[in-house]
């Protein structure tokens, strides 16, 4: 919610990054997911190192030891589900130092849209658009180009002690995969299981199968459920939201015991084109004036927060 960007290697950023983690520590967030921005260049030794300096920054704050997931998502560049091996191998080289990032800022989780480019929709060589049947037959190809990619990005990721979860996102931000079940047919072919699935409330209401299929999958895939989110359809506050908790919850509460990544997203600059949102931003306090009759970031994170619990307190969590 507050920024999508960590500027690493900005030692002045930094500080703004450990006000917000300081401020939401007090609300109860006892961690916190990092964006980890893509870049299109192949020096990656040079990016690891430059997270470095936001890692000094939160040790010396004495935040260092809060708990960490990244996210990150594949590009057009680094494109594990490329027809081309060359392109292939940069996708691996990129995802492995992404892997690095996430163990260097102290995370365990890296979670993300990482077989196709986020925000890709495919077209033909006239610029016709896939869809529906032509657009599976499309996916079908970098599928199976993925899998050896995923395999041994799992298998450097258990080395690092690094758990990788492979978000399906809603079809309103990219072409695929959207469901969780097609992340799951896609991991029969990736036999490291430090590889599974992120599951989002938000992106299953949007586009996934419906309450029976959904918890059938969950009890049948369960050692690969590695990451959940917690958020609103609209991806704003969660006070009152359309969240269907029980549906949602039940059939993950007896399988998965890691972390909930409670999810709020901000009107910032750079979501407003991707995510298209139209509502005020939350106000930030020390960056933004207040705005009258709309909530402030951190006011809408600690209500998120409390929802949260009020939900798993009513599922007996």
């Amino acid at each position: 919610m507050f920024t999508v960007d960590l500027r690493p290697g900005d030692a002045k950023y930094a500080e703004t990054i450990v006000r917000h983690i300081e401020a939401l520590s007090e609300l109860g967030y006892a961690g916190f997911d990092l964006p980890i921005s893509a870049t299109p260049t192949r020096d990656h030794a040079a990016e690891v190192e430059r997270y470095a300096v936001l890692k000094d920054a939160l040790d010396a704050a004495g935040v260092g030891g809060v708990g960490i997931s990244t996210n990150v998502g594949a590009t057009r560049t680094f494109n594990p589900a490329s027809p081309y091996a060359e392109q292939r191998e940069d996708a691996l080289a990129y995802l492995k130092s992404r892997v690095d990032i996430t163990t260097l800022l102290g995370g365990t989780i890296m979670a993300g849209p990482i077989i196709f480019p986020y925000g890709l929709y495919p077209t033909g060589d006239f610029g016709d658009p896939f869809w529906s049947d032509a657009l599976q037959d499309w996916t079908a190809a970098g599928y199976a180009a993925a899998q050896p990619v995923l395999q041994e990005l799992g298998v450097y990721a258990e080395t690092k002690g690094v758990t990788l979860a492979i978000e399906p996102v809603d079809h309103w931000e990219t072409a695929a995969p959207n469901m969780v079940g097609e992340v799951l047919a896609f991991l029969e072919g990736v036999p490291s299981t430090q590889v599974g699935v992120c599951v989002d409330s938000a992106h299953v209401l949007l586009g996934d199968d419906g309450p029976a299929a959904f918890t059938a999958q969950i009890e049948a895939s369960a050692s690969r459920v590695h990451s959940v989110h917690v958020s609103a359809p609209d991806r704003g506050a969660m006070r009152d939201s359309w969240i269907p908790w029980d549906a949602f919850f039940d059939p993950i509460l007896p399988v998965y015991d890691g972390p909930l990544l409670v999810e709020v997203f901000n009107a910032i600059p750079p979501f407003l084109e991707s995510l298209r949102l139209t509502r005020r931003k939350f106000w930030i306090p020390g960056e933004d004036a207040p705005v009258d009759g709309v909530p402030d970031a951190y006011t809408v994170a600690g209500e998120a927060l409390a929802a949260t619990r009020e939900a798993l307190e009513r599922s007996g969590a």
